[in-house]
């Protein structure tokens, strides 16, 4: 679990960057336009296989939107809901199988696994949030909005705009850091001999099994507060 992160500064702003995050990125945006891409290249009246996996995706987030606001509103949401649920499960999923540490970098992990990326995640939820909400009311009516239902309650609404981005975020990290910690600590355990591996074997395979559970569960917590976000910005009678 002694390893850092491969960092790199971009010499024309000074602005440091962790290559691990960027990677890992990457390779799950690869994934999730890989499933996408062969899951919709044949399309049949009656889908098997791969479209029929992607069609239950897009019932399930449908189903999701649907549950925080009108269809009609939340329907332009629907490819937004989809990307995230996708990506982010696949992020949570890359770590479990394994670590690489190369010179004593952290190299292969879940990117979500990192703060600065699940903050990132929020934080562009949280703005889109907003930007919706002034497309659909208005700048002015939806800054009338924070003095309703007693203008006094402004500064609490500003807290909870930094709540919300802080828990949404921070919710997902925490519990996929958690789980590869737990996952190091195990796989440390079974390197130490015989004894060790057999002490290590069954709850490893106990704890990925589970950690496969919460990160599908983190994946639609997120989306699902995400609709609840941008329902709450578009919806009038919020």
């Amino acid at each position: 679990m002694d390893h850092g992160a491969p960092m790199w500064q971009d010499p024309l702003f000074g602005i440091w960057f962790n290559l691990s995050n960027v990677m890992m990125l990457l390779v799950a945006a690869l994934i999730v336009f890989l499933i996408a891409f062969f899951a919709t290249r044949n399309l049949k009246l009656k889908p098997t296989g791969m479209q029929n996996f992607m069609e239950w995706i897009m019932d399930f987030v449908k189903g999701i939107i649907k549950s925080n606001m009108d269809w009609r509103d939340g329907g332009r949401f629907h490819v937004l809901g989809i990307t995230l649920l996708m990506f982010i499960f696949v992020s949570n999923m890359l770590g479990l199988p394994f670590s690489i540490v190369v010179n004593g970098d952290l190299w292969w992990k879940s990117p979500t696994a990192d703060p600065t990326v699940t903050m990132t995640l929020a934080a562009t939820i949280i703005i889109l949030s907003h930007y919706y909400g002034i497309k659909q009311k208005g700048l002015k009516n939806y800054g009338a909005d924070y003095l309703k239902p007693m203008p006094f309650l402004f500064p609490l609404k500003i807290i909870e705009e930094f709540a919300n981005t802080l828990t949404l975020g921070l919710r997902l990290y925490g519990n996929i850091f958690a789980g590869e910690i737990l996952l190091g600590l195990l796989a440390g355990l079974g390197g130490a001999g015989i004894f060790g591996f057999a002490a290590a074997a069954l709850p490893m395979m106990a704890w990925q099994g589970f950690s496969i559970f919460i990160g599908a569960i983190q994946a639609f917590i997120f989306v699902m507060l995400t609709m609840v976000y941008i329902s709450h910005k578009v919806a009038d009678d919020h």
